[in-house]
């Protein structure tokens, strides 16, 4: 069983940054592919950015391309999600989610975190 827990969302200006991390338990983050969602109030969850099991591929949504990247460290085996540039519509609540598959990219997840709420004032 893999358990995921975000940290690092909180209330920022816009154009200001965040690191949102997602601390893994159960396996290491290089046996799984990793991924960002988010879902913001009224709108339906939606992908932000993923990272493959060896961490050779990434992927980023259209909506953050330039302003969001992740990355992983394995020793502390921890993923990231760097936001800069940050929007009012970048405002949502931030999931991590972890697949055993070499790449999960847009697609499903097995595991899930609880989420970790951004906002952004304009």
């Amino acid at each position: 069983q893999v358990q995921l827990v975000e940290s690092g969302g909180e209330l920022v200006q816009a154009g200001g940054s965040l690191r949102l991390s997602c601390a893994a338990s159960g396996r290491t983050v290089s046996s799984l592919s990793m991924g960002w969602f988010r879902q913001a109030p009224g709108k339906e969850r939606e992908f932000v950015a993923a990272i493959s099991r060896t961490g050779a591929s990434t992927a980023i949504a259209d909506s953050v391309n330039g302003r969001f990247t992740i990355s992983r460290d394995i020793g502390k085996n921890t993923v990231y999600l760097q936001m800069s540039g940050l929007k009012p519509e970048d405002t949502a609540v931030y999931y991590c989610a972890a697949d055993p598959r070499t790449w999960a990219g847009t697609g499903t997840y097995n595991y899930w975190g609880q989420g970790t709420q951004v906002t952004v004032s304009s």
